[in-house]
């Protein structure tokens, strides 16, 4: 019986230390604007994070003048986190949102936003080799954003 114990004892411990060693799996699965799932891949270089309203209209404002496509071509995933968003203005938001010329990845529960740890002040730039963060920079200009992303090679 005693051996028994220190046996089952010792899987359950080599199990949960299996379980804390085991890396975060960076995949997600979202929905766009328009309801379409986008499951982040390996060819994935960069994912945006805007966590509000004003970095929203950031991006916005670095993408707005570029062809439909741009985001694409460069392999750069953009996730609007509209968890706080009021479900009124999700109303009108989302629809407004099918005019863009880029696909926006929307976390309505703000699972894979607070994965990375961000602010609701700056869009972060999560730079991924392999489907993980290699590196991160933040941005509260959109000159500068729109700058960074046209140096990304297509």
């Amino acid at each position: 019986m005693k051996r028994l114990c220190i046996l089952l004892f010792s899987v359950v411990c080599s199990s949960a230390w299996a379980d804390a060693a085991a890396p975060v799996t960076t995949r997600w699965t979202l929905l766009d604007q328009f309801e379409k799932a986008y499951t982040l891949d390996d060819s994935a270089r960069v994912v945006l994070v805007a966590r509000s309203m004003s970095t929203a209209r950031l991006v916005n404002g670095a993408l707005e003048e570029k062809q439909e496509g741009f985001l694409d071509a460069r392999h750069v995933v953009y996730v609007a986190d509209i968890e706080k968003m009021p479900s009124l203005a999700k109303m009108v938001a989302v629809p407004a949102m099918r005019s863009a010329k880029y696909r926006i990845m929307l976390d309505q529960t703000g699972r894979v936003a607070s994965r990375y740890d961000g602010d609701r002040e700056t869009v972060q730039w999560l730079e991924l080799e392999d489907g993980k963060v290699i590196r991160e920079q933040r941005f509260s200009d959109a000159a500068a954003l729109q700058s960074a992303l046209e140096a990304l090679p297509q």
